[in-house]
């Protein structure tokens, strides 16, 4: 089963700013996100993973009359959480998916402690099937 992992932070965080920390907590803090992604790989469950710009770079886009885009900055500076990055893995179980999750969780923040930061996890659903 794909499953997504969504890595979120938000103002009600009790987490420093990224560009606030000391830069070997940035580093290591990197480090093992990659960790996590060659694990992810060696074990076979690994499909995607990205992290995406902050949510000020971010667009929000809606068809307009005659379908033209219609563009408006977004999330809102009231957006009480945005995502930050994701995964898409390929699991063997719910089971599984939960352990990975509770892993990425724990990733390193200042001092090296872990951040136990929020991982939302949601099944990708497979489309219709042919009949319809």
């Amino acid at each position: 089963m794909k499953y997504m992992l969504l890595m979120q932070f938000g103002a009600q965080s009790e987490l420093p700013p990224l560009g606030t920390w000391p830069p070997e907590d940035v580093k290591a803090h990197i480090v093992f996100m990659h960790e996590v992604n060659k694990k992810l790989i060696d074990a076979g469950e690994f499909v995607d993973a990205q992290g995406l710009a902050g949510p000020e770079q971010a667009k929000i886009v809606r068809a307009g009359d005659g379908g033209s885009p219609v563009v408006t900055d977004g999330p809102y500076p009231e957006t009480k959480e945005f995502l930050v990055g994701y995964w898409i893995v390929d699991c063997e179980s719910p089971e599984r998916v939960i352990e990975l999750a509770a892993y990425i969780s724990a990733a390193p923040g200042p001092g090296g402690k872990p951040l136990n930061m929020p991982i939302q996890v949601r099944q990708v659903m497979s489309g219709p099937s042919e009949e319809l």
